[in-house]
């Protein structure tokens, strides 16, 4: 009986844990990794059909989004999920196919003039279509045997229409140990979904640490600081744009959007208009807005039976086509338009950014978390500039960061979750957040008397004994499957590239001058060379 860690360790994205029990392999999510934390193109760590059984704790492509790629390879076992879970991941796949594809098909077209062989989609739409067949759904509270000597139960994780915990009893040779996998877990008192589930009970914890660090900061009514922005904005005669996760953030914003509406909270411009600028974000919203039986909270489902609908009012738009998005750009109104992808580095959000960022009047709001490495961190973290479609973007609209509105539980409300196990696990494994933050987290837990450890990539832990079986690896450090070619010279600029970064790392807590000044120094000599 083991645990073995494939993604999410010391990272942020790319979830995925197995779990080895009576012979039988068991998948915990299979998740893309995104932004700082990809490496090696995201290629399976281990041979598909070495898996039996993929339990899905919820639909974003960071716990979703390699299963496509896992079918195409060989995977033909069971995957497992709650109902609306898999209505999500049936668009959220579908989509994520879409961009892999689009992907390639760039690089391709600017490949073939550099003579550099074709590259082919780390998977394709109809992988996603023969994942999303396989999908079998279960719903919460559902006590069930996996496989010989497995249980399972998904619990309500309070993250996203649909997200789940999973506890999971595992006998082996006589021996049960029962194993948790806290998923993402939610933040408390959000709209429309209800708060995590909390669970008293369990030998092993894998819990997630996004928001290890720190505390939210959430505003005194998200509904009358978002009105009180949009009406200085609009005041100004700029646009709001807010870069949105197509699935949950998107629909949490809309029914911010109708409460402001129907309270006429902004004096400005009352009629003002709402655009939805994300193919993605309206099949989410159809979703959103279907059977939600057993999922709402009691104020949703009051909202409803009232008649009312969650998440549709006068003046909101959702927009489908190329042309329509592009329209928005030329049209003068001030408007809100939300746009994905949600850390900026991918989608029509990008087209936004391009005709905002530069004006004064607008603003950009930021409503999650942004990713070390993607463009959305780059601004919250003060870009003067950034480069978009091959154009240099001055940064002259206001940066707006609403650090409260997450669906991450904060470090007090996941001290709070863990809190709950009586007595204490024997041990917990901190995943799921940035290299740094796993280990003041795990360290966290440690002195306030829970066992707990940041494990690495590819670590590997009997369960049955408590002991670690193999160290893990660094990603940072992990040797590529194939060395890299080029000129003496090259491979000299590749290590100084190398140097660089851990420079970079190394400045953290430097005055701002200094960092400012550095920035600038580098950005310099970038400039010079790309000319």
């Amino acid at each position: 009986m083991k645990i073995t860690f494939f993604g999410a360790a010391h990272a942020v994205t790319g979830s995925c844990h197995c779990l080895e029990v009576n012979g039988k392999k068991i998948l915990i999510d299979c998740g893309l990794q995104q932004g700082r934390d990809e490496h090696d193109d995201n290629i399976l760590d281990f041979a598909p059909n070495y898996i039996d059984y993929v339990l899905v704790t919820h639909a974003h492509i960071d716990h979703s989004g390699r299963l496509p790629l896992l079918v195409k390879e060989g995977f033909n076992g069971r995957i497992l999920t709650t109902g609306l879970t898999a209505e999500l991941m049936s668009v959220m796949l579908r989509d994520s196919a879409h961009i892999q594809e689009g992907d390639a098909q760039w690089h391709n077209q600017k490949g073939k003039r550099a003579g550099l062989p074709p590259v082919v989609p780390l998977y394709t739409l109809a992988d996603a279509e023969a994942a999303i067949h396989m999908l079998e759904t279960v719903e919460y509270g559902w006590l069930f045997d996996l496989c010989e000597g497995v249980k399972v139960r998904f619990s309500d994780a309070g993250h996203l229409l649909g997200s789940s915990i999973l506890e999971i009893w595992a006998t082996e040779n006589g021996v049960t140990k029962k194993i948790v996998f806290s998923g993402d877990l939610g933040n408390e008192s959000q709209p429309i979904i209800r708060d995590p589930s909390f669970v008293e009970q369990a030998d092993y914890v894998v819990m997630e640490s996004t928001y290890g660090d720190r505390n939210h900061e959430p505003p005194e009514s998200y509904t009358e600081a978002l009105a009180a922005l949009i009406d200085d904005v609009f005041s100004k005669g700029g646009n709001v744009v807010i870069p949105s996760f197509a699935v949950g953030r998107t629909q949490e914003l809309l029914y911010y959007l109708r409460e402001i509406k129907r309270d006429g909270l902004v004096k400005s411009l009352p009629s003002f208009k709402v655009y939805v600028d994300s193919p993605l974000a309206t099949e989410a919203t159809k979703i959103y807005s279907g059977n939600l039986h057993g999922y709402l909270d009691e104020d949703a489902i009051a909202i409803i039976q009232g008649g009312e609908n969650l998440f549709t009012f006068p003046g909101l738009t959702l927009t489908q086509s190329t042309e329509d998005s592009r329209a928005l750009n030329e049209e003068r109104m001030p408007k809100v338009i939300i746009s994905a992808s949600g850390m900026c580095d991918a989608g029509r959000i990008r087209h936004h950014l391009k005709h905002n960022l530069w004006r004064s009047e607008c603003a950009v709001v930021f409503v999650g978390y942004q990713g070390e490495g993607t463009l959305g961190r780059k601004l919250l973290d003060g870009a003067k500039s950034v480069k978009l479609f091959g154009e240099e973007i001055a940064v002259q609209a206001k940066i707006v960061n609403f650090k409260g509105l997450s669906s991450h539980a904060d470090r007090d409300h996941l001290l709070e979750w863990i809190g709950h196990f009586t007595p204490a696990p024997q041990q917990v494994f901190v995943v799921h957040g940035d290299s740094e933050v796993t280990e003041l987290f795990a360290n966290d837990l440690n002195q306030r008397g829970i066992p707990a450890h940041a494990p690495l990539y590819e670590e590997v832990y009997d369960l049955a004994s408590g002991c670690m079986l193999a160290k893990g690896i660094v990603l940072e450090t992990k040797p590529k499957v194939a060395a890299v070619s080029g000129s003496p010279a090259y491979l000299r600029l590749l290590g100084v590239s190398k140097d660089l970064d851990a420079l970079v790392q190394r400045s953290r807590g430097r005055s701002n001058k200094d960092l400012a000044k550095l920035a600038d120094q580098i950005r310099q000599l970038m400039e010079k060379w790309d000319a």
